[in-house]
């Protein structure tokens, strides 16, 4: 830290930019630099990347009124374990005293008078709300196309797409404008973009971070979550959002005593020739770092059972959601109002799958099919496949293919295969369906200098084991593969 003790004014904001979370949060703590001092910088680097379109709103002068009241609280003592550092929020989180449009033109001007619970406990520990970060409209999507607030641009290539829905969340933490961002994820929306930005995307088992005040999709499948720089400031935010104690186990040393899996027939049949080899390169740097890595069969019924189980939820839970969390929440609007002014593609997604009068709305005995069968079959064949292989985590791309170029999402190539942007959450699908924690952290770039995740999944309330294996696979260097 000592280079931003006294910083160069001519770099401040690049320098700023380059520091993780848990260094932020320490410097600040330990009075390297002030919490007004960052938030300038960061606040210079919002409006240098401005183009990503990363943010829908922020608020400069609340984010540097409430850093100067950080820095006098640290003056007068106290310590937070966030204390003055800013974080990004996903748009369809409720920010009491600041615009929260959930992606939509309806909303343009509708401000809550409360917090999300995750933004409260972040609050609490001294955080700072930087901005709201632009999404896929009602975070229906996966490439970061937002009709009202502008396309999310991919910083490792603008001409790419960041991944979807929390879009500006992943975008920002990649060009350095904040160090941590909130997202949520259904299907994937905090792994895809995670991998294609190339940062740390953690999503905890469903339902153990708190999910109210943030505009759902479906309660069976939704969760919060964070990006980061690093699975160490992922640590951090899941111990300030769940109250929990700092965990006591160290990332350091080898993976002696560890056990991965990896399912090839589920997760390897459609990939990249590159991003399969970089994945088996890091299978490679697992096994030299005394971990077990050994090959299991989820079945040949795994594949299409969790992707269409996890689409008939994810479609069929989304307008009682919605249409309950406006009403309870007090937003200005109404489902009808919000479809009535969709763009046109989501609108017609919204009129077939969405609403009961399409033709493709899951029936009454199939919903409840889905729910008591199917979906539990889908976690019985994760447990089983735990329990025999003797895994601790399985191991998978996290995308089957680095960011595809804006505007050709339903028209790339996947080893040869024409697909549509849904291929992008097609090894996110499975752990979403179960509700399993999973996180993404970066496994190098490809031969298009396009970053790529490998993804880790754990068994449900694992979390924090599951954060304490990426730290180490994280410590191998598989980053700058």
């Amino acid at each position: 830290m000592e280079n931003l003790v006294n910083p160069n004014p001519s770099n401040t904001a690049s320098e700023f930019a380059e520091i993780d979370l848990t260094q932020a949060a320490r410097a600040i703590r330990e009075g390297d630099f002030t919490a007004e001092a960052y938030a300038e910088a960061l606040l210079q680097q919002a409006r240098e990347q401005a183009g990503l379109k990363a943010f829908i709103t922020i608020d400069d002068e609340a984010v540097i009124a409430a850093a100067s009241v950080a820095d006098k609280a640290r003056s007068a003592g106290a310590s937070g374990p966030l204390l003055g550092v800013p974080l990004g929020v996903k748009d369809s989180y409720l920010t009491n005293g600041l615009r929260t449009t959930l992606g939509v033109s309806n909303l343009k001007d509708f401000v809550p008078a409360r917090d999300a619970g995750v933004v409260s406990a972040v609050k609490d520990a001294g955080a700072i709300v930087f901005g709201k970060n632009n999404l896929v409209e009602m975070s229906f999507g996966l490439t970061g196309d937002n009709s009202p607030f502008g396309q999310v641009k991919n910083p490792h290539g603008r001409e790419r797409v960041s991944g979807g829905s929390s879009s500006g969340s992943a975008a920002a933490v990649a060009a350095g404008i904040v160090p941590a961002a909130f997202g949520g994820d259904t299907i994937g929306s905090i792994r895809v973009p995670a991998s294609l930005c190339g940062v740390v995307g953690f999503k905890p088992t469903t339902g153990r971070w708190p999910r109210d005040g943030v505009a759902p999709i479906s309660h069976v499948l939704d969760t919060t979550g964070v990006f980061a720089r690093s699975v160490e400031d992922c640590e951090l935010i899941d111990q300030v959002v769940t109250r929990a104690s700092p965990s006591t186990t160290s990332e350091e040393g080898d993976l002696k005593g560890v056990r991965f899996a990896y399912a090839p027939k589920q997760y390897l049949d459609v990939v990249d020739t590159d991003v399969e080899a970089r994945f088996y390169e890091v299978t490679r740097r697992l096994r030299d770092a005394g971990a077990e890595v050994v090959e299991i069969d989820l079945g040949d019924e795994f594949s299409t059972l969790a992707n269409t189980t996890t689409w008939n939820l994810f479609f069929r839970e989304t307008r009682e959601a919605v249409a309950g969390f406006l009403q309870e929440n007090g937003v200005p609007t109404s489902f009808d109002e919000i479809y009535r002014d969709l763009k046109p593609g989501l609108k017609e997604v919204w009129q077939h799958l969405v609403l009961p009068t399409g033709a493709q709305w899951l029936t009454p005995d199939a919903y409840h099919n889905a729910l008591t069968a199917d979906r539990p079959k889908i976690q019985r064949l994760f447990t089983e496949a735990f329990a025999k292989s003797g895994a601790e985590a399985l191991i998978l791309p996290t995308t089957p293919c680095p960011a595809p170029e804006i505007g050709k999402e339903n028209e790339f190539l996947i080893a040869g295969k024409q697909v549509t942007f849904a291929a992008l959450a097609k090894n996110t699908i499975p752990a979403s369906g179960a509700g399993l924690p999973g996180i993404s952290i970066p496994m190098g770039k490809v031969s298009t200098d396009l970053p790529i995740g490998i993804e880790i999944d754990a068994p449900a309330d694992s979390d924090r084991r599951l954060l304490t294996l990426a730290r180490r696979v994280e410590a191998l260097g598989i980053s700058s593969l």
